[in-house]
């Protein structure tokens, strides 16, 4: 199973952190449901092209807060999550989203009354999007 991971190589965010981050996300979206199981570490490892020590790192990881569980010889599974932390984790991932936006846009030096007004001009846009799709 290939998961849909992409891993920014640029980003200060360290590369454990974004295959735990798009994992959680995966999860409490509903893509990855109770059971389902994951790439052995080794073979996750070689399809990022990363090292197994950062794979491990970012299994353990999950696996300690509850989102994953490994079972000797069987492999690695998604684990049941309550809708509390499944809704903790999306809003956790749209925060970091848009402080990620924000952040950009003031390193282009706009001021945060222009970042507001693009912010505004997106939410419009996708409510239009929206709309055309229910009609």
């Amino acid at each position: 199973m290939e998961l849909p991971i992409r891993l920014s190589k640029d980003s200060r965010e360290p590369i454990y952190h974004q295959i735990e981050n798009q994992l959680k996300a995966l999860i409490a979206g509903g893509q990855l449901v109770a059971g389902t199981p994951l790439p052995s570490i080794r073979a996750l490892s070689k399809d990022l092209e990363i090292s197994i020590i950062t794979t491990r790192r970012a299994y353990q990881d999950l696996e300690h807060q509850g989102f994953i569980r490994t079972s000797q010889g069987k492999g690695t599974f998604v684990a049941e999550i309550e809708d509390a932390t499944k809704q903790q984790v999306k809003i956790s991932s749209v925060y970091q989203t848009i402080e990620k936006a924000v952040d950009t846009a003031i390193q282009y030096d706009y001021s945060l009354d222009q970042i507001e007004e693009i912010f505004q001009e997106v939410i419009r846009s996708q409510r239009l999007s929206q709309n055309e799709k229910g009609d």
